[in-house]
């Protein structure tokens, strides 16, 4: 086979990937949030469900998460009467975005506490309520903050997807996987594989870039 016939083979790998590196970053992006603020939370439940999570999915593998969730959960789910089988594409979004979401809660109390104490006392001494302060104060200040590390995070889940092809899924690995053996054109295939994730890395670097100059605008003037 010429090179150029593996192009599109690989070319709807490469959707499925960009689909799963997409709404795991923002499934990622939600729970970060969640479970950063839930972390600083005066109320305890907050607190220790956030803290749980964080640990839970940081300190364990994303490989044996992503396998606990396809094979293992189904069978708690028939034990218990319920069915929890989803499709592939399902439990690598729901994988890498619980994954993801656990590393960026930590990015995102950092930043928050990161804040100057004397802008809190200011909004206590405005008589601001903990909501007023959370997203008037200290969003607005830390968001931009959290921009490098998030870009660094969005990076690493796109190139975690390959793990999906493990289960299944037909990302891009999966489909240089399933050439390679068909062809056994290791060279060509994996250098292709190599420039597309490279590829799609520069766009999502790009991306967030533009993301954080425009969350930057955020930031009060003098810092």
């Amino acid at each position: 086979m010429h090179w150029t016939e593996y192009l599109v083979p690989l070319g709807q790998g490469a959707w499925v990937t960009v689909q799963l590196t997409f709404w795991s970053t923002i499934l990622g992006g939600i729970l970060a949030f969640a479970a950063g603020i839930g972390k600083l939370s005066a109320f305890f439940v907050f607190r220790w469900l956030s803290v749980a999570y964080i640990e839970v999915f940081r300190g364990t593998s994303l490989l044996v998460q992503l396998f606990w969730l396809y094979f293992a959960m189904p069978i708690l789910g028939e034990t218990v009467g319920l069915d929890l089988r989803f499709s592939p594409v399902l439990v690598g979004i729901l994988a890498l975005g619980l994954n993801i979401g656990a590393y960026g809660a930590e990015v995102v109390r950092g930043a928050i506490q990161a804040v100057a104490r004397t802008q809190y006392e200011a909004a206590r001494a405005l008589n601001f309520t903990p909501r007023q302060v959370l997203f008037r104060i200290a969003l607005p200040q830390a968001i931009p903050e959290m921009m490098p590390p998030f870009d660094n995070l969005a990076i690493q889940n796109l190139k975690d997807t390959a793990l999906v092809s493990l289960i299944t899924l037909g990302d891009l690995a999966f489909r240089a996987e399933q050439l390679r053996n068909f062809t056994q054109d290791s060279t060509v295939i994996y250098t292709l594989v190599l420039f597309m994730y490279f590829g799609m890395a520069l766009v999502l670097t790009a991306f967030m870039r533009g993301l954080a100059r425009m969350t930057g605008r955020w930031r009060p003037s003098g810092r």
